[in-house]
């Protein structure tokens, strides 16, 4: 059975995602930034939610959850080692638990580095990864709680899926994320393509959110502190993938 994806813009520059089964219109919500817009979705499509899940603790990303809980009786998922930040939490998940929706399998990978107990969900079957502020379109999320080290471990593992994966971040930062790009490495013919890609979307409003994993590791600086032209115009030629990676997240954050 194949699941079907909407994506939902909320406030300024959030995403909020939604699964659901055509055939009986259970539906699962990633985030909830903002209530009213994700009602109005639920609404328009006629989707019975049924499960939320919450990458983190964020205000961005949960503001939304106590208006949408009063339309909908809905199971909230989030980290257990969040417990004391999140709102109300049905089910407690940490890193390697499955969460199950219409017969598919979510698995739960531990994203910390933008905030200590960032999760991500992953259904294989599917190729969806919903990856809130970890792995973002030609970006990943700043650190605002945990280390480079820990983000660089976070990025890494999934870089590990397969490359057809989808990756659905929390934000439409990707052309803020594809100047700087074009800074650090602006030899790359795939980040020109893609960066040309991404102003032709921004003129017509669309939505450049989600994107998949064999473009990110082809565009993405921050899945390529290997790249030998970035280590040179970092000057960071003999340096360690770490290093190099907490390098351009240092430069992106002046940025």
């Amino acid at each position: 059975m194949s699941l079907e994806l909407i994506t939902i813009p909320c406030l300024s520059d959030n995403y909020a995602f939604i699964l659901f089964n055509n055939e009986n219109r259970s539906a699962l919500l990633v985030d909830a930034p903002e209530a009213e817009p994700i009602n109005k979705v639920i609404n328009q499509n006629n989707l019975n939610l049924e499960k939320i899940f919450i990458t983190h603790h964020h205000s961005d990303h949960v503001d939304g959850l106590a208006k949408i809980l009063e339309r909908h009786e809905a199971i909230t998922i989030g980290a257990k080692v969040d417990t004391h930040r999140l709102p109300r939490l049905d089910q407690y998940v940490e890193a390697g638990d499955k969460i199950s929706f219409e017969n598919q399998t979510g698995e739960i990978f531990d994203v910390s580095g933008h905030t200590v107990g960032h999760i991500a969900l992953y259904f294989s079957s599917q190729n969806f990864l919903f990856s809130g502020d970890s792995l973002m379109a030609l970006g990943c999320g700043r650190l605002f709680e945990g280390t480079a080290e820990q983000m660089w471990h976070s990025l890494s593992q999934l870089m590990d899926l397969p490359d057809a994966t989808l990756i659905c971040s929390g934000h439409e930062y990707t052309a803020n994320n594809s100047s700087f790009a074009l800074t650090i490495n602006p030899e790359n013919p795939d980040l020109i393509k893609r960066s040309e890609e991404v102003k032709l979307a921004w003129t017509k409003n669309l939505f450049t959110v989600p994107s998949t994993l064999e473009l990110e590791k082809k565009t993405n600086p921050f899945l390529r502190p290997f790249d030998k032209n970035i280590r040179k115009n970092l000057n960071m030629i003999g340096s360690t993938d770490e290093e190099v990676f907490r390098k351009i997240r240092f430069l992106k954050d002046k940025f």
